[in-house]
């Protein structure tokens, strides 16, 4: 018993030391999505807070493909020690994703460690804005024109349960064109390829500054604070579906609790500053500060809610 005893203080003394040491090199902060896209804007906004904070520095890796599981994946098989880490929108990427592949390379049920959520971020549809369809109303008119209802873009899981349940209740078939990179979807969309998009508000809002797309309507239960004169889907009677993201910081399974904690306060702390709160509001972002409790519990619950979508949409895992 004494030996035990002797063993379990020992572990709880290095487990201390770690976290005390932590970060005790550069850390890697992996990045589902491709360069420019609205989840690499975020990611890096807070990679780069998060190196002043940590002392080290926080080095970006953009892994796009999959929807988001070329990244998770590499997370997964990272050192359970703190200096690999994922901000993500875990609601899709996590808690959904095993409603969506047939054979993902990691199980999101085991394979990772919550830390803590970070902000909410609403969905929207878009079109081409050379082209005359300014409504949902006159958007569903042209699919039913088109053979099959026509092609809609995305390269998120967010974006294709969206785009899915807004079919359902239209009574469309419209095909879903899968993308790695936003990017190609928009070049897809102007040149007539695909007939709409279904995308985060954040990069949606730099397509509609650039002149290149109009918004018709939010996939939230509420509006999105980027497009505030933008109706919900349930608005406008298709359907009561919340299809809200949600974002949050991941490492890998087993990594020491008070690493952790200490990436979960750090975090929190970047969330509460005030230039984050204004940096969140200009790129359609609501914040979520929480816990890694909190997160745990979110991603069991929202792994229910999306499956109950998945199934809705009636979306045959890939």
């Amino acid at each position: 018993m004494t030996k035990l005893l002797a063993t379990l203080i020992a572990a709880a003394l290095s487990t201390n030391v770690l976290a005390q040491e932590y970060p005790v090199r550069e850390i890697r902060s992996i990045c589902n999505f491709a360069p420019g896209s609205g989840a690499d804007i975020l990611v890096r906004f807070y990679s780069d807070k998060l190196s002043k904070l940590a002392g080290k520095p926080v080095i970006v890796e953009n892994k796009p493909g999959a929807n988001g599981s070329i990244a998770t994946a590499d997370l997964a098989r990272a050192k359970p020690d703190g200096h690999s880490l994922m901000i993500t929108p875990a609601s899709s990427t996590i808690a959904a994703a095993p409603y969506l592949f047939k054979n993902l390379q990691f199980d999101s049920t085991k394979d990772f460690q919550a830390v803590t959520t970070i902000a909410t971020l609403s969905f929207v549809l878009m079109v081409d804005a050379s082209k005359p369809i300014k409504s949902v109303p006159e958007l569903i008119a042209h699919l039913k024109t088109r053979p099959n209802h026509g092609f809609y873009g995305t390269s998120n899981n967010t974006g294709v349960i969206a785009a899915e349940l807004f079919k359902q209740a239209a009574g469309l078939q419209t095909t879903y064109a899968p993308y790695k990179q936003n990017t190609q979807a928009l070049t897809d969309l102007l040149q007539g390829t695909v007939d709409f998009l279904s995308y985060d508000a954040t990069w949606a809002a730099g397509q509609v500054k650039g002149g290149r797309v109009r918004v018709l309507a939010a996939t939230a239960n509420k509006r999105s604070v980027a497009f505030p004169d933008i109706p919900t889907l349930g608005e406008l009677g298709l359907g009561k579906n919340d299809v809200t993201a949600w974002w949050g910081v991941v490492v890998p399974a087993n990594t020491p609790r008070p690493v952790v904690e200490k990436l979960a306060g750090w975090f929190n702390q970047i969330t509460n500053e005030e230039d984050t709160k204004q940096f969140l509001a200009r790129a359609a972002f609501d914040p979520f500060p929480g816990s890694p409790d909190q997160m745990s519990a979110l991603i069991k619950s929202d792994a229910a809610r999306w499956k109950s979508y998945v199934e809705l949409a009636k979306i045959e895992p890939q």
